[in-house]
């Protein structure tokens, strides 16, 4: 993913929240927020995984024209199963330095992390890939780190 900027806005935090059935008044209730410890609206805690939606390739949106898969059990223009890399996302860590509050203007980069791998009977040879998300403020200053963790296998997996 190349850099992308993404503003934090009190009602894309109230969104996400509702989205994800999260009621704390923390996200979305100024008044509230202000009498907690934080002092003010915060983003909740997977609130940077959004930040996709600022990443004009992001592989799991819909795209004018294009066939896509999507992730419903209706049709959608793809026959078959779709292509896919073969992996799985096996991990993910959040490292908070700061709370995301509205007016945050966030500059994501993501880099290579560290690659390892381990032996399946099943599977062969697994290789796992870490990557490494760092969102910075308007300052520059480091608010939080996403570390995922990817694996591939060797071979399929029998299912028999």
């Amino acid at each position: 993913m190349a850099k992308i900027t993404f503003p934090v806005e009190a009602t894309h935090i109230m969104m996400f929240a509702r989205a994800v059935g999260d009621t704390n008044p923390v996200y979305h209730d100024a008044e509230a927020a202000k009498a907690t410890e934080v002092g003010g609206i915060i983003a909740p805690p997977t609130f940077a995984q959004a930040v996709a939606q600022f990443d004009p390739d992001y592989h799991l949106r819909p795209k004018p024209g294009q066939k896509w898969f999507g992730s419903a059990k209706g049709p959608s223009g793809i026959e078959g199963k779709p292509s896919s890399s073969g992996g799985l996302h096996a991990e993910q860590h959040y490292e908070y330095h700061r709370p995301l509050r509205p007016g945050d203007v966030l500059t994501v980069e993501t880099k290579p992390g560290k690659t390892w791998e381990r032996e399946s009977k099943r599977a062969g040879k697994l290789t796992f890939r870490e990557r490494i998300t760092e969102y910075r403020d308007q300052k520059g200053e480091l608010v939080m780190t996403a570390r995922g963790v990817g694996v591939t296998t060797e071979r399929p997996v029998d299912q028999g």
